[in-house]
């Protein structure tokens, strides 16, 4: 199997439009109303923040369709990568919601 074919199913418009649409909502939270991402304690965890928005960032890098050429940064920015980031960055939020 060539890499062609490996790469060819992140390169559909649906894949692409489902980074955008799960990087925009987190992107809007982090950004207008942070302290939703609060946990129990009413503190942030800043190790995990720093991956959602890796994964926020990865998103709006595949959304938009920028293919980076070097190794180093399609393996950065690379879909699976950005989507296990962002759905941990919705299931935190999730569980940072639970009191209200």
């Amino acid at each position: 199997m060539t890499a062609e074919a490996l790469a060819a199913p992140f390169r559909h418009a649906v894949g692409r439009v489902s980074s955008l649409l799960m990087a925009v909502p987190l992107s809007l939270v982090l950004l207008i109303h942070p302290a939703s991402m609060l946990n129990a304690q009413g503190h942030y965890s800043h190790s995990l923040l720093m991956l959602i928005m890796w994964g926020v960032g990865a998103g709006y890098v595949h959304g938009v369709g920028f293919e980076p050429r070097a190794l180093a940064w399609r393996v950065v920015f690379h879909p699976l990568l950005a989507w296990a980031f962002m759905a941990l960055g919705f299931g935190l939020w999730i569980l940072a919601r639970q009191w209200v």
